[in-house]
């Protein structure tokens, strides 16, 4: 920084931005333009040619498109066009992917970094919701009421999804949610966090009756980052099984699931980790519920529901209706996985391994830093007019912070902020949660922001 330059000016940014030794990864992405927001059609016309970036904070909603995409899509087409069914089994040495029959395979060794676990440890399949139906229904095994364990701990704010995910599985079981669901509330409506202490406290006081725990590694609403390997261990101290949602979590944050001895986990593949609305999902299952023994003569394998596509790869097409499953989470899985779908999450997968999640992680801690602290300035010439609701430590968020906004700005605010092509997301009825993805996003990104969003509150009476 030199003399004359204001810690708060775009010239700074731009230099945090230079000496920044991850920012040339934005290179790896396609950033939508001011014109493609706008326009009714794909197609531009010559006139958009200089239309300038907008300024993308949403990779919390949906992850930008990375630009080798198409090709690695355009390659499972050719190898679909030219070889059919045997493209299941031909190796191609032009091909960034393997035969369609192992694609899943070189998908779950991609993204098992990424998630801290052996390659073992992780499947590629499925989508989110279906993922948490499948460890549920392998992990969620509650006694009668009255004769055991047959409570679930979640947060009352939990995702949609998993909200009714366990309410049904508890129905399914033949309980009543309104029992059998113990839901997690902040303390404080006006900061909506759970702390560690709370979860802990909570576990203690009903250890007897829960059969399983399952919340976010990172709180959609929030962006508060659960403190996953305190709450394991805690869970396991009391012989309860615990697993995680990590929809906000994986890509995002530095996770290590078999060091923190994590039960099981499903995630996403379309926010942090770029691959496309509804994109194919992942789930963990820590490798002692992988293990198979088809010559025990007590419990061959850990309980699931089976699928073809979980069975010994070297008999599979024997059809000898004997399962057998795969040692690891790949004896989860279900269905033959879409090799179109895995095409574009193994794209997003390459740049992620060209990098590593702790470097990420810190780039990211840098990024949310300088939006906080451009917030607080702003903050202090707009008294009253918002607040932030994620944690002020930036080891407990993930690369969100979320803005509550005082009454009635909520729409004028979003207003402005489309107008001159900052993308962010809003949950009604007065936040919006902005997120900076550590992949892509820019200091000159935050910069631009926060002038665009303090210019709104300028407006406001």
């Amino acid at each position: 920084m030199t003399n004359n330059e204001s810690p708060t000016s775009k010239a700074h940014a731009a230099s945090l931005d230079t000496n920044d030794p991850l920012s040339a990864l934005r290179s790896n992405f396609y950033i939508p333009t001011l014109a493609d927001l706008k326009r009714p059609t794909l197609a531009k016309s010559p006139n958009e040619e200089s239309s300038r970036q907008s300024t993308y904070l949403c990779g919390n909603s949906l992850g930008l498109q990375p630009t080798r995409t198409a090709d690695i899509i355009q390659a499972f087409l050719t190898q679909w066009r030219t070889k059919a069914v045997t493209g299941h089994f031909v190796d191609h040495s032009d091909s960034p992917l393997p035969p369609f029959l192992h694609v899943d395979d070189n998908a779950a060794k991609l993204m098992a970094p990424i998630v801290g676990a052996l390659e073992s440890e992780v499947a590629v399949m499925g989508t989110l919701t279906g993922n948490i139906h499948v460890l549920l229904s392998s992990f969620y095994r509650p006694a009668k009421k009255g004769e055991g364990r047959y409570k679930i701990l979640l947060e009352g704010k939990a995702f949609p999804s998993d909200h009714y995910a366990i309410e049904s599985q508890i129905i399914h079981h033949g309980h009543d949610p309104a029992d059998a669901m113990l839901l997690l509330e902040p303390t404080d409506d006006k900061i909506p966090l759970l702390t560690t202490d709370q979860i802990l406290k909570t576990i203690d006081q009903h250890s007897s009756e829960l059969a399983l725990i399952l919340l976010p590694g990172i709180q959609f609403y929030t962006g508060q980052y659960f403190d996953i390997p305190t709450i394991t261990a805690h869970a396991h101290s009391h012989g309860i099984l615990v697993g995680f949602d990590l929809a906000h979590a994986a890509g995002n944050v530095d996770l290590q699931l078999h060091e923190w001895d994590v039960d099981f986990a499903a995630w996403c593949t379309y926010k942090y980790l770029n691959s496309g609305p509804g994109a194919i999902a992942g789930l963990f299952v820590h490798e002692r519920f992988g293990k198979v023994d088809m010559q025990s003569s007590t419990q061959k394998f850990w309980p699931r529901l089976s699928g073809w596509w979980g069975d010994d790869k070297s008999t599979r097409f024997q059809m000898t209706n004997r399962f057998v499953p795969r040692p690891g989470a790949a004896g989860y899985q279900l269905s033959n996985p879409s090799a179109l779908d895995l095409a574009a999450v193994v794209a997003s997968l390459q740049v992620f391994n060209e990098t590593s999640m702790s470097a990420l992680r810190q780039r990211s801690l840098r990024l949310t830093n300088y939006l906080e602290t451009l917030l607080d300035g702003i903050e202090g010439r707009n008294p009253g007019k918002f607040t932030l609701i994620s944690p002020r430590d930036p080891e407990r968020r993930g690369a969100q912070l979320s803005i509550r906004l005082a009454p009635g700005l909520l729409e004028s605010v979003l207003e402005h902020l489309e107008n001159e092509g900052v993308v962010i997301d809003e949950r009604k009825p007065d936040v919006i949660r902005v997120a900076p993805a550590p992949l892509y996003n820019t200091f000159v990104d935050i910069w631009n922001f926060c002038q665009v969003f303090e210019a709104s509150l300028a407006s406001q009476p």
